[in-house]
């Protein structure tokens, strides 16, 4: 069945996710000395799909069934039922998602982690400087440092930090506590890196607070003049790696970048802008890092546990598919701010830096997946690292990271019984503990391909295309990834209405072809001639840590007809078709796709509705320029700015707001996201997309 109908089965995991407001933290289950309880033959933990057997001596794996004994400390009489007297005591026994400390066995080298350090590595070449990108950043360092992560609220963050500026070379602080002023130290052999400093370096922030705050005030002054326009980016990363193995610690860098490193340094690079390649068979070379040195350092960055989240602020081509092999292959973030300009992209800048610092995040994490008899993980994307083929390693995990399994289903299921994953990750958290996350889910299986399409969860499986495809693009021409999408879409869509096409079986599968048209029109499958290679790596990384719900408003962005907007009611009015007949000119419409935020602006919009959004009741005066709607004392005035804060709270990245006008620039690119419609880059409408679906269906059923 799985075969004939060609649905994926994959899971998108989320381990670190952030908890709804009613639920609470994952209870942490301390066993003591010997550790979590565990399956002797597959390694399984201790979960509710384990069964008690023998009066509670001994357990039955409910991944592999082996039989393992109860050692005698965790031994339990049994009830009437066969279950354990105090299975609702323990959270392992009774929950879905829990953690277990980790005793030192699960250390590295067998020794107790250290707590882990930050390192903040600014670029002060011309550009960097210019932009105002190098003022902004000490200014915000101040106070943002006040708010590094940490387990309990009323405790100080454990973790340390250090300083870095460079361009064509690097300049290290010593901001101990005890020094008057912070002392600079230059490397300018960037060939061979190495930290001059060690003590003083990585500090905590509370005791060297009057240094720091020195230090952060007298970096714009030094470079304020400088007329250094070339820069390194290799020497960085190593130069964070090498302090964080003479800490012996893992950590995080932030590097705040903004051009080419043309610099003669090892990764240096050139510029391979080439528009031409678009559209041959080559084009999957602009997707691949241009040298090899990179790959070699990521390695390394992850067996120190040494995370890389990236800021680019870049004028032109700065090769993102080079640049963001490390912060992708560490668990990191990569962060990119085009003609960055401090009045109208500040704002967007400062919310990803603030949350980016204070987000929840584990080290040295490795994860590994295991399902009962009949299934396997195959295969796995997202941001991490694979030295073999069952444990994915990331140096660093924050809670927006999904990491995704695709399974293979290569033995009997049976109904009766179901089938099983467990996610396991061991990761030392923010304040130096190794603990291990653990998620369990029971699925059910079926043998009628009717309950297989009525449970199919589309926008999974959209997902999964997404990842699958977007990695594809590395080594096959882009037409065969796009035939080849098109071609399993058709395929399940066939099986479907060959064996389920009844009005009562109307399944999740009807939605598969308006997703899909998103998906092969987006700027990596289908590019716009004015689409740069940079953006186009830039989202093919970021979409492949996306989670469900941000993939989702990704390829078909949320669009709400404001003027239906009702500000006595929690509720928000009910989302439009993304198609520009939708779009009324007397409206004013509000599109999200969790990287930006467009108010769209009718020509006849109604006088009082501008005036309660913008105020002024005039078409004519509301200026195209702004990014953040004014404060108006009126109902619908704060009901919008509410939306729009409840919109960002929900994403991971700060999505910057725009005004459109018809006829106006910004226009354009608005259309660019109303993806039921005919793109300029040759994409399909939704209704001509559904014709050639239609036909590769009755071919394949003819």
């Amino acid at each position: 069945m799985a075969k004939q109908s060609q649905v994926p089965l994959a899971a998108v995991i989320k381990p670190l996710a952030p908890l709804p407001p009613d639920e609470t933290p994952p209870y942490l289950v301390d066993h003591g000395e010997s550790g979590p309880i565990r399956c002797n033959r597959c390694k399984a933990y201790m979960c509710p799909y384990m069964q008690f057997i023998e009066g509670g001596r001994r357990f039955q794996c409910g991944f592999c069934s082996c039989v393992t004994e109860v050692p005698p400390h965790y031994f339990q009489h049994l009830d009437h039922t066969g279950k354990r007297v105090d299975c609702y005591d323990r959270p392992e026994l009774s929950m879905g998602s829990y953690e277990f400390t980790a005793t030192v066995d699960y250390c590295k080298n067998n020794k107790i982690p250290q707590p882990p350090a930050f390192i903040f590595l600014i670029d002060v070449s011309y550009n960097a400087v210019k932009n105002g990108m190098v003022g902004i950043i000490c200014q915000e360092l101040k106070t943002l440092l006040d708010y590094l992560p940490r387990e309990n609220p009323d405790m100080e963050s454990n973790i340390r930090v250090g300083f870095v500026t460079y361009n064509k070379v690097l300049h290290f602080y010593n901001v101990k506590a005890s020094l008057a002023q912070p002392q600079m130290m230059v490397v300018s052999d960037v060939a061979d890196m190495f930290v001059p400093l060690l003590d003083g370096f990585l500090v905590n922030v509370s005791e060297s607070r009057v240094v720091i705050e020195s230090l952060l005030d007298q970096i714009p002054e030094m470079f304020a003049d400088t007329r250094e326009t070339e820069s390194v980016f290799g020497p960085v990363i190593q130069a964070g790696l090498e302090a964080l193995k003479a800490a012996d610690c893992a950590g995080k860098l932030f590097v705040f970048h903004s051009s080419l490193p043309i610099a003669e340094a090892p990764g240096k690079l050139k510029n391979r802008e080439d528009k031409k390649l678009v559209g041959t068979d080559k084009e999957k070379s602009l997707f691949q890092p241009q040298v090899s040195f990179y790959n070699t350092l990521a390695k390394e960055c992850v067996a120190q546990g040494c995370c890389v989240d990236l800021f680019l602020f870049p004028n032109q081509y700065v090769d993102v598919a080079t640049l963001g092999v490390v912060p992708t292959s560490t668990g990191g973030s990569i962060y990119k701010y085009t003609y960055f300009q401090a009045s109208s992209d500040q704002e967007r800048f400062l919310n990803d830096l603030r949350r980016d610092v204070q987000k929840q995040v584990g080290f040295d994490a490795l994860m590994r997946v295991r399902t009962s008899t009949g299934i396997r993980a195959t295969d796995f994307f997202g941001s991490f690292y694979m030295s073999n083929t069952t444990d994915v390693e990331l140096a660093g995990l924050d809670c927006d990271k999904t990491v995704t399994v695709e399974f293979r289903h290569d033995d009997k299921l049976s109904e009766e019984t179901g089938a099983l994953m467990q996610c396991a990750v061991l990761y030392t958290s923010c304040s130096g503990q190794r603990r291990l996350r653990i998620h369990n889910m029971a699925v059910n299986c079926c043998s009628q391909l009717a309950d297989l399409y009525r449970n199919c969860e589309t926008d999974t499986i959209i997902n999964f295309f997404a990842k699958y495809a977007y990695r594809s693009v590395l080594g096959s021409p882009i037409k065969n990834v796009r035939d080849s999408l098109v071609n399993q879409c058709a395929q399940i869509l066939a099986c479907y209405r060959k064996n389920c096409a009844s009005p009562s079986s109307a399944g999740q599968c009807t939605l598969l072809p308006v997703y899909l048209n998103c998906m092969l029109k987006s700027d990596v499958l289908q590019p716009g001639a004015d689409v740069s290679l940079d953006d186009r790596a830039y989202l093919r990384q970021l979409v492949s840590t996306l989670d469900v719900s941000e993939s989702h408003v990704f390829f078909y962005p949320r669009l709400l007809p404001l003027q239906k907007l009702d500000v006595m009611s929690m509720s928000l009015p009910v989302a439009v078709r993304n198609s520009e007949e939708r779009l009324s000119r007397g409206g004013v419409y509000l599109l999200e796709n969790g990287l930006n935020i467009f108010l769209w602006v009718g020509v006849n919009a109604q006088q009082e509705l501008l005036q309660n959004i913008f105020g002024t009741p005039a078409f004519g005066q509301i200026d195209p320029n702004m990014t953040s709607l004014p404060a108006l004392d009126n109902p619908f005035s704060k009901r919008l700015r509410e939306i729009i804060e409840s919109f960002r709270a929900q994403r991971s990245r700060y999505m910057k707001l725009m005004v459109v006008k018809p006829e106006d620039k910004l226009e354009l690119i608005f259309k660019h996201f109303l993806v039921e419609d005919k793109s300029n880059n040759g994409g399909a409408s939704y209704v001509d997309f559904l014709c050639h679906m239609h036909k590769e269906i009755r071919q394949l059923l003819s």
